[in-house]
């Protein structure tokens, strides 16, 4: 964030939009999201550590919102 304000740049989240895209619901919680994640990538299990699987969660949603 620190970085962003340097910048004069917008802070984006997309909290909603993410766990909308990767479940179909916007209140979904992190373990839904999570496994969403593992099963899009055909993963054998949840990514670990929870950044990691979040990071991918963002990186699902711009890649369905193309």
């Amino acid at each position: 964030m620190l970085v962003l304000a340097q910048h004069q740049l917008p802070l984006v989240e997309y909290p909603a939009q993410i766990k909308q895209a990767l479940t179909g619901h916007g209140n979904a919680d992190k373990a839904m999201v999570q496994e969403a994640v593992a099963r899009e990538l055909n993963l054998p299990s949840i990514p670990k550590p929870d950044d990691a699987a979040d990071g991918l969660a963002v990186a699902l949603m711009a890649w369905f919102q193309r």
